[in-house]
């Protein structure tokens, strides 16, 4: 199985930015998709963004196309999550997840992934 570990939360004012960074370790030699999930304080916790095993596909949330960006590096074994022009709404937990997979296909559905993350705190003022 994999283990991963988020990074890269913190405290921001609206319109800055962040990368969320989460690493994996165990057994990242099989092809996983990853996801990034977020739940604010007192509401569901909802698609972020989703990258294919192979880097080739990825997968927004239409609210936060062109804000925010995923990448992997699995020589390093992260993936990433860039996150610009942030707004008080953004505030939540983010959450990194895995599900080994080698579809074209990364899930936009939480209960689809196997492996989660402990989760980084992104606190977005204004």
């Amino acid at each position: 199985q994999v283990q991963l570990v988020e990074s890269g939360g913190g405290s921001v004012q609206a319109g800055g930015s962040l990368r969320l960074s989460c690493a994996a370790s165990g057994r990242t030699n099989s092809g996983y998709a990853v996801g990034w999930f977020r739940q604010a304080p007192g509401k569901e916790r909802e698609f972020v963004a989703a990258i294919s095993w192979n880097g080739v596909s990825t997968y927004y949330a239409d609210s936060l196309k062109g804000r925010f960006t995923i990448s992997r590096d699995d020589a390093k074994n992260t993936a990433y999550l860039q996150m610009n022009s942030l707004k008080p709404e953004d505030t939540a937990v983010y959450y990194c997840t895995a599900l080994y997979t080698h579809s074209r296909y990364a899930p936009k559905n939480a209960n689809e992934y196997a492996y989660w993350g402990q989760g980084t705190q992104v606190t977005v003022s204004s």
